[in-house]
């Protein structure tokens, strides 16, 4: 499959902050200026962007023996797989997997547990599994210490395996963040990529009576909230609607427990993006992290970020300071908050699943509400608004049936199963999915939630760049499951989580301050 080597050849990844940190116009004539340099501006698109916008592909003749016959030698074969609990990966267990089986005859065992798990055995090579889930996140640690195995280098060795369903140029640009951004190597195909928007009850909000007391208290409109004090204003107007008419209704959620690292993932890439803190307040040229050393972990407006979001533990259901990103959209659907930060692989069974959500048909999605300053640091892409988050498969180095794994890979890489998977988990990894009729119907039932992703995409981001992301999350964690717990002020926590992470990459060998 020669095009695969030609297309990731020529688009190289350029650095993250680059996004971040020029203007539009200085974007574009960069762009220009870079062509040569870097094989043109598709490596820096947002992830909504097509590949297929810059490459003119020829039709590829699809033969519908193709798995069967290419997964001949394998026949037999059990692939081993583990994967995160969320919505995408469950139906690859349940869907995908089974269907794949049956065309092939490779059973796929796929478990499902939680990014520590997984992160602690593809760090160890992941002898006992053949595909791994690869969170964007992690994926420069995994390049750095060579835990993974090149996908392209695999393809190119396995000529006869490689699928002409498999079209990269179809993807959307999400898939550079698993491209080396040395070598321009795929190390992961991508299983999922949505936002992180904001979602609040229609029901309530379009309520004539509680729209006239809103306005009443707060001499203002209800309406989904656009700046951090009206999502405060809004989430103690229903708590106190809640406790006054004896409803389990209260104004907000919280990602907020303490016995993991998913209330590290909602402060740093949900709330403080949102007050123009960006990269976790590090500095991506220097790597600082304090306001002394031009880092902004402990500035002002990381401190007045996590102030609101502590604060809004006391208009959130009693199960926030336990709540992952699962129990944080089972909240919501179970009709207990007004609105919410949620991750968008949850939004559709929300919305449409009366089986699970008690919200069905009650669901309005719309961006996050941002500080002064910040949509528009977004909109020139020298910020970002909330996390543009995603995944992919890849092979661990440990893997005992490459060549059956990368046949695997292809399969969930193909076009023609990607609309379902998208309108039950609300993922999309390919550009034509959007145009797709079964996604456009369910685009409707979400109100708009494909829509809002395939046009305001490029306002969210990625994981910064850091191949000491896991490492440098675990010392800042523990800090923010004290100011939760009220055991450190949101400023002594930040001083301290910044102190302590300089440290941290000074022994590392980053720290260039």
């Amino acid at each position: 499959m020669p095009f695969v080597k030609e297309l990731l050849a020529s688009n190289s990844k350029a650095p993250a902050a680059l996004l971040r940190t020029v203007g539009l116009v200085g974007f574009l004539v960069g762009c220009l200026l870079l062509f040569g340099a870097f094989g043109g501006c598709s490596a820096m698109l947002s992830p909504t962007t097509s590949l297929s916008s810059m490459n003119s592909v020829q039709p590829r003749l699809a033969t519908a023996t193709f798995w069967s016959s290419a997964a001949q030698p394998f026949v037999g074969t059990v692939l081993h797989g583990i994967s995160e609990n969320s919505p995408p990966s469950l139906y690859v267990r349940d869907v995908l997997a089974p269907a794949f089986s049956a065309e092939t005859g490779i059973a796929v065992a796929l478990q499902i547990s939680n990014n520590t798990a997984i992160e602690q055995i593809i760090a160890a090579g992941g002898q006992d599994y053949d595909f791994v889930y690869v969170e964007q996140d992690v994926i420069y640690g995994y390049l750095e210490k060579q835990r993974l195995v090149n996908l392209t280098k695999l393809l190119e060795t396995h000529k006869a395996l490689n699928s002409p369903l498999f079209n990269l140029t179809d993807f959307t640009g999400f898939i550079r963040e698993f491209i080396d951004p040395t070598s321009g190597d795929l190390y992961g195909v991508p299983i999922e990529a949505f936002i992180k928007p904001y979602l609040y009850r229609t029901d309530l909000f379009g309520d004539p009576a509680l729209q006239a007391a809103f306005a009443t208290d707060y001499h203002y409109p209800l309406a989904p909230a656009i700046t951090f004090q009206q999502y405060r204003d809004i989430a103690e107007f229903f708590t106190r609607y809640g406790q006054a008419h004896e409803l389990a209704l209260w104004g907000t959620t919280v990602q907020g427990t303490t016995a993991d690292i998913p209330s590290f993932y909602e402060f740093f890439e949900t709330i403080a993006p949102g007050f123009g803190v960006y990269n976790w307040g590090i500095n991506l040229d220097t790597y600082a992290a304090t306001t002394a050393h031009g880092g902004q972990l402990d500035s002002k407006q990381a401190i007045e970020a996590l102030t609101f979001w502590v604060d809004m533990l006391q208009y959130a259901p009693p199960e926030a300071p336990y709540s992952d990103w699962n129990r944080v959209a089972e909240s919501f659907a179970a009709g207990r908050a007004a609105q919410a930060w949620v991750y968008g692989e949850n939004m559709a069974w929300i919305a449409t699943d009366p089986t699970r959500s008690q919200v069905v048909g009650k669901v309005g999605v719309a961006l996050p509400p941002t500080a002064p300053g910040v949509m528009e640091e977004a909109t020139i892409g020298a910020g970002y608004l909330g996390y543009y988050d995603g995944a992919a498969f890849g092979i661990p180095i440990g893997s005992q049936h490459k060549a059956a794994a990368l046949l695997w890979l292809q399969y969930l890489g193909q076009a023609s199963v990607q609309p379902d998977w998208a309108s039950e988990s609300g993922r999309v990894v390919h550009f034509s999915t959007f145009d797709n009729s079964l996604v456009k119907a369910q685009d409707r039932r979400l109100n708009g939630y494909y829509s809002l992703m395939k046009e305001h995409g490029n306002l969210f981001a990625g994981a910064p760049p850091f191949p000491f992301h896991a490492q440098v999350r675990d010392i800042i964690t523990p800090y923010i499951h004290q100011a939760i717990r009220h055991e450190l002020t949101p400023t002594q926590a930040l001083q301290q989580a910044a102190l302590a992470a300089e440290a941290e990459l000074a022994r590392l060998g980053y720290g260039h301050w």
